[in-house]
């Protein structure tokens, strides 16, 4: 059964939309990001929040954004330590994730 993963960062313009291309082509995952900025193009919601069987976060103040706005779903969030260094589709970002997301699901 495919799990329902969102990425999230602060614009969804760089790391979490680079996660989002990345495990798109995972046959494993359904995959979605978002921003927790008011200027993300695609927005943190309950709704995309529900949809999510797991959520991961680029940095510790995006958990710690969910976990105040949307108490709820702060369980399904894991923080990947990933600081805002990156541009879109850098190959140490797509690296980085790789590495973190297969860890995470052996």
């Amino acid at each position: 059964m495919n799990k329902n993963l969102l990425f999230v960062c602060i614009a969804n313009i760089q790391r979490s939309k680079t996660a989002e291309a990345l495990f798109k082509k995972d046959k494993r995952f359904s995959v979605k990001s978002a921003g927790v900025s008011e200027y993300a193009e695609n927005q943190v919601t309950k709704k995309i929040l529900e949809w999510a069987d797991h959520v991961f976060v680029m940095e510790p103040w995006h958990q710690n954004f969910i976990e105040k706005r949307f108490p709820k779903y702060k369980k399904k969030v894991v923080c990947l330590n990933i600081h805002d260094i990156y541009f879109f589709n850098d190959p140490k970002l797509i690296q980085n994730l790789q590495e973190k997301i297969n860890a995470f699901f052996q």
